[in-house]
């Protein structure tokens, strides 16, 4: 197996807070570890992935995912021989942002936001490890590498909203040691990948468990049909075990494509050494046609199947309809809630007050804001 050692990040520019070295640990080992002391991180243990939360202990959640997603990005740097640690932290650091209750809450939040700049929850992740999360004397933030940061920034490829990561981040916290204009390392490029591939696969075993669809649906995609046909009749009828096998099968099949495909991506694009990875126009690491394919029809049976089904959709509407309530409220009573309140930026402070918020968090507080407003109108009903 040739190395791929000479396309790898193995040593960083440094910090945007000079730091000494460990002597223990690699700046990006120490760039995982911090993200994983996080309070961020550990918050995405009741943070909606499909499901949410309160619904059962064996749907996946952020965290359960972000793992699941670092695990896969391992294998293939690996396998290439890259720089595995650099990896591994982009994976596990890739939701931080995530709002309660999954996209769903993503989108409440951004049209609360949509006249004060909009919310990312890409961006929000930024916003989280350099300058939320306060762990440090020396520094606001997390203080990661610049080569954590520029993946992060641009783990889906160059940035075309200069703009609105300005708005949300300020250009100037970057001190000019990020080119936002340029792709990213190829260590970002498949902690972003394997997104992809945890996510259609995990959801498929979760919907599955949830009975929104069964084995028979499933084979209405040829390459499930394939896998599972292939199974010897004999050796079990429990489905649960077959979904499993199916589910590992798959994201082995992926995998393998996915590092051939990138290798002859490399190869194709002359790609020498970190400059020209840097400035390729490319995606390089990726899937062959074939494959990409095959993934389009998984999130189309997911969509339809899944994320349209209506027990998933009337989750949705109220998680969005517990967002929208919060922002508003704590927009009207901000004191209460509110440590530091900028009065030129008092609804970022909200927004990043509420996306931090679990699931269960926000429940509990929209419960309480219910309770308040019925106590209100009980006092303004028996007064009259």
């Amino acid at each position: 197996m040739k190395s791929y050692n000479y396309l790898a990040i193995n040593r960083t520019k440094g910090r945007i807070y000079k730091e000494p070295l460990s002597k223990y640990r690699t700046p990006f080992q120490r760039d995982r570890d911090r993200i994983i002391h996080s309070t961020a991180f550990r918050r995405l243990k009741h943070k909606t992935q499909v499901f949410v939360n309160t619904e059962g202990d064996h749907f996946r959640t952020r965290i359960t995912h972000s793992i699941e997603v670092a695990q896969i990005a391992r294998t293939i740097s690996k396998y290439l021989d890259l720089n595995d640690d650099l990896t591994e932290t982009l994976s596990l650091a890739h939701d931080l942002g995530h709002t309660p209750f999954g996209h769903a809450g993503e989108d409440a939040l951004n049209e609360c936001m949509i006249n004060h700049g909009g919310f990312d929850h890409n961006l929000q992740t930024l916003r989280i490890v350099m300058f939320l999360e306060k762990k440090y004397l020396n520094f606001i933030g997390l203080n990661l590498t610049l080569e954590t940061i520029d993946g992060l920034l641009k783990h889906n490829g160059p940035c075309e909203n200069i703009n609105l990561i300005n708005r949300l981040i300020g250009i100037k916290n970057f001190k000019n040691r990020i080119d936002l204009k340029k792709n990213s390392s190829l260590e970002a490029q498949i902690a972003s990948i394997s997104d992809d591939i945890a996510y259609n696969n995990h959801d498929i075993q979760d919907g599955f468990n949830a009975k929104l669809f069964n084995l028979n649906d499933l084979k209405e995609i040829d390459f499930f049909k394939k896998i599972i046909n292939n199974y010897p009749r004999t050796k079990s009828k429990d489905s649960n075990i077959i979904i499993y096998q199916m589910v590992r099968d798959s994201i082995n099949f992926m995998v393998k494509d996915l590092i051939n495909t990138t290798i002859l991506n490399l190869k194709k694009y002359k790609i020498k050494n970190t400059k020209d990875v840097y400035n390729s126009s490319y995606h390089l690491v990726n899937f062959s046609k074939n494959y990409k394919k095959i993934i389009n029809e998984i999130r189309y049976f997911l969509k339809y199947k899944m994320y349209n089904n209506k027990k998933v959709l009337l989750n949705n509407n109220h998680g969005k309809k517990v967002i929208k309530k919060i922002f508003k409220h704590i927009n009207k009573n901000p004191k209460k809630y509110l440590h530091f309140i900028n009065k030129n930026n008092k609804e970022r402070a909200i927004a990043d007050y509420i996306s931090g918020m679990t699931d269960r968090y926000a429940l509990n507080i929209y419960k309480s804001i219910k309770w308040i407003f019925s106590k209100i109108i009980n006092k303004k009903f028996c007064q009259s």
